[in-house]
Order: C-alpha cells, then sequence, then structure tokens
C-alpha cells in the first residue's frame, strides 16, 4: 500500500509514502538501516527497526530515502479498558537532510493516518520539543512492557518514563492516573 503526497522542495520533487511493511523493498530496508545507523547510540544489529517489525512506514523519499517513521498498530490496555492506539517510533532523518522540517512533515502525515484509523490514542517515547509542538503530552502513566534486548524477548518489566508522550484522538481523554500494560513490547 503506497500512497504518495506530493510536498514542495525547490531542487526536486520529494514524496511522503506510506509503506506496508509486506512492501518494503530491500533497498528501502537497506537505506533505513543505514539512518537508523546513524541517528541512535542503539546498535540495531543491521535491522531496520528496533525491537519490532513495524505496520507500517512513512517515509520522507528525495530520490532515496531521507527520513523515516514506524508506525504500529496496536491493543493496549489502558486501566480495565483494552483501546487500540498507533504506535510511534524509529523516527530518524539522514544526517545531510536533517533540520528541514522532514520529520515534523511526517509526523504531520503520521496524525493523518491515525485519525483515519481505529486508534483512540498516538503515543511514542521522545523528548524532542519536535513532539510537543505536534501536540503530544507528556503522560507519567505507570506502565508494564516486555522488555527486548537487541531482539531477545527479556523480562516483563514495571516503571514509568518522563519520555512517555500520547496525542489524544477523536477527543479521547487520555486517563493520567490509569496503568498501562502495553501487551507486549515499546514501539
Amino acid at each position: 500500500m503506497k500512497s504518495p503526497k506530493r510536498q514542495a522542495s525547490p531542487a526536486c520533487t520529494s514524496v511522503i509514502e506510506v509503506i506496508a511493511e509486506p512492501h518494503l523493498t530491500a533497498a528501502d530496508e537497506a537505506r533505513i538501516a543505514e539512518i537508523l545507523r546513524q541517528s541512535f547510540p542503539t546498535d540495531y544489529q543491521g535491522r531496520s527497526f528496533f525491537q519490532q517489525r513495524p505496520h507500517m512506514r512513512l517515509v520522507w523519499r528525495e530520490g532515496r530515502v531521507l527520513s523515516h517513521m514506524s508506525l504500529f498498530l496496536r491493543a493496549i490496555r489502558v486501566g480495565d479498558r483494552v483501546v487500540d492506539v498507533i504506535g510511534v517510533g524509529d523516527v530518524a532523518t539522514a544526517a545531510e537532510a536533517r533540520g528541514r522540517g522532514h520529520a515534523t512533515a511526517l509526523l504531520d502525515r503520521c496524525k493523518t493516518v491515525a485519525n483515519s484509523s481505529r486508534a483512540r490514542f498516538v503515543i511514542l517515547f521522545g523528548d524532542r520539543a519536535l513532539y510537543d509542538r505536534a501536540g503530544f503530552l507528556p503522560a507519567a502513566n505507570p506502565f508494564r512492557h516486555c522488555q527486548m534486548v537487541g531482539a531477545r524477548t527479556g523480562d516483563i518489566v514495571e516503571g514509568a518514563s518522563p519520555f512517555l508522550r500520547v496525542l489524544p484522538l477523536m477527543d479521547a481523554p487520555w486517563p493520567e492516573d490509569e496503568q498501562v500494560d502495553f501487551l507486549g513490547h515499546l514501539f
């Protein structure tokens, strides 16, 4: 499933693509792995994802992929309710393309995708002003998840994070005091 959205660029035509994971090409996967390697100190071991393959990718392309974002459609438990969310991860831009608004544009597209889905919230872990400007709110909820170490399952971990951010959709209020169970790995 590819649905390009044309963005203006003085040098060439830029395209934001939504790519369903089964349709990710080997060339795009290798390029995304390279961008992640450039962007994070974590060893991704050559993978194009951190803990688990996402359901879809958003990429900014100018001939080749310059910026990337993973989206995960997940059911999580918030208090006593199971709710659908879009998890965001692996947000990265190639070193030569940083500071040009690519991640902001991908985040805007993420919000469009999320608003057309059954998800009630978009959730991510990050501390960049980019997320605050996009309307994400800090969430201090205690949470439980399956720890992943590289590509290995670890322990079930409980805690909290100052980096948890939530974007409510459909005017759904985020339950600030409820325990969150990610029913699996983080994003």
